[in-house]
């Protein structure tokens, strides 16, 4: 092994045993404080989460520190004594709703001068936020980013016990910080975060700014997080990635996406893997292949278009071509003929002629996408995208968005295939809308609905698909 790399690893591990014995103390020290302070009740908290799965998977992380700290969880921010925004900086409008849904705490701080306000993820990444945050909202106490996440605990101490406001970026963290307590949201689905950062640089993207470069979970830890998610009941696992198929570049064991996946399946008991996001200039013939020969790895994929134009995906930085992502569907396809595919696609990048926007509609049409996420396109303060000319009129963006939703609609939905045969679902619980039915999901992410019991809920049982309905089916317990 090189000797850098080697001292490298050395400094890495001294540095994660000292926090690992820090956070620690800062559990019990919030512990003793909140309790001090708060004496008529348990303390209270209240996370809201916006954005991506990667930003609830975040959000359970805070859950679990709070928890550890003594807290139990308010149904509101009313009813809290901390409150937590964990932010997306995705699109304008998500922003927006986070500076909105701040401004209206200004009022419980005024009664409650002791409610602790706390705002974290993405958007607390760019300067410009902070800023702004700093001085238009200075009811807020603590500001800190993506890659502070584990300094949650100290950071709120610190407000507390020094009186003091604390603005925390570091993005430039390159460590990856094992052994966070979590509380997960439900108990049939599970998150789990595999790779943080992106090194892809789409020209519209803010995310390798405010997330910042790739760095790739050690194997072995990702492995016993599985097995601990297994053991606790867990039925559906979803492994997180900006870009999946790149996991392993950054680690000094040779394992790539693929291979990580070969020992993820190995790993007994009855649960269904998915992963996301999977870039499509990187998804290589092997992941295909482990895809196609797996009983656990659920028959869908999430891949992202973005458009249906060559001459828009260069300009977006996406590394491929529309023929070489329709090369790439047909070749998932043929390995898996039964396999749901979903998308992401972007209307109005600037320059995007009404040419382009009906290669789109083309793309939407020729690869018949189980569902597909549709977004405007949002100008992001420091992406490259922001600065280009040819910025597309409002109103010819809502017009093409309402055309695309209109193809998808048109296009989308279930595999008339199905019909006649059984299947195996993911019973997730009762259908509220209809009398004695349950409901559950397909391997490939699609909703059926069926008669049976309660009891069944939680369980992977077999169901006849009866008939599809557009974008569900309705079965029959076998």
């Amino acid at each position: 092994m090189n000797i850098v790399i080697k001292r490298r690893i050395i400094l890495e591990n001294a540095k994660e045993n000292l926090f690992l014995n820090d956070f620690e103390k800062y559990f019990d020290l919030m512990k003793n404080l909140l309790h001090q302070r708060i004496t008529s009740h348990v303390p209270r908290a209240f996370v809201r989460t916006y954005g991506c799965q990667q930003n609830a998977s975040d959000s359970e992380k805070l859950k679990g520190m709070l928890s550890a700290m003594g807290c139990d969880f308010a149904n509101s921010c009313e009813n809290a004594d901390i409150i937590v925004f964990n932010t997306c900086a995705v699109r304008e409008n998500a922003e927006d709703r986070v500076f909105g849904n701040v401004g209206a705490l200004k009022s419980l701080k005024k009664k409650n001068p002791s409610l602790i306000i706390a705002l974290c993820g993405c958007m607390m990444e760019q300067q410009h936020i902070a800023d702004k945050i700093k001085l238009s909202f200075p009811f807020v106490d603590l500001v800190f980013g993506t890659n502070s996440l584990h300094m949650f605990p100290k950071f709120i101490y610190e407000v507390l016990t020094e009186k003091k406001r604390i603005f925390k970026r570091d993005i430039n963290d390159d460590l990856i910080h094992e052994g966070l307590p979590i509380k997960r949201e439900g108990s049939l689905k599970a998150f789990l975060p595999i790779m943080y950062g992106c090194n892809n640089f789409c020209s519209y993207c803010v995310v390798p700014y405010v997330r910042g470069r790739e760095k790739s979970r050690d194997s072995g830890a990702i492995l016993n997080e599985i097995s601990q998610i297994v053991s606790e009941g867990y039925k559906d696992i979803t492994l997180l990635g900006q870009n999946v198929n790149s996991y392993g570049k950054t680690l000094n064991e040779n394992i790539n996406f693929a291979q990580l996946l070969k020992r993820v399946d190995n790993i007994s008991g009855g649960y269904w893997l998915r992963f996301m996001t999977s870039h499509p200039k990187d998804l290589s013939d092997d992941l295909i292949e482990v895809m196609k020969n797996s009983k656990k790895i659920c028959r869908h994929i999430h891949l992202p278009a973005q458009s249906g134009s060559s001459n828009i995906l260069k300009k977006m930085n996406r590394n491929y071509t529309r023929e070489d992502y329709l090369a790439l569907v047909d070749k998932i396809k043929t390995a898996m003929p039964d396999i749901s595919i979903t998308t992401d696609l972007i209307v109005g990048f600037p320059g995007e002629t009404e040419e382009d926007f009906e290669d789109t509609l083309s793309l939407v049409k020729e690869v018949g996408y189980s569902s597909a996420f549709t977004f405007q396109y949002s100008k992001r303060t420091g992406t490259p995208a922001a600065t280009f000319e040819d910025q597309v009129p409002e109103e010819v963006m809502t017009e093409r968005f309402n055309r695309l939703l209109e193809t998808v609609k048109e296009s989308s939905g279930c595999n008339d295939d199905l019909a006649g045969k059984t299947m195996d679902v993911l019973v997730e619980g009762k259908n509220e809308k209809l009398e004695g039915y349950l409901s559950g999901r397909l391997s490939n992410n699609m909703l059926v609905h069926f008669k049976g019991d309660e009891d069944l809920i939680g369980k992977i049982i077999d169901v006849h698909i009866d008939e599809s309905k557009g974008f569900y089916y309705f079965g029959t317990i076998v």
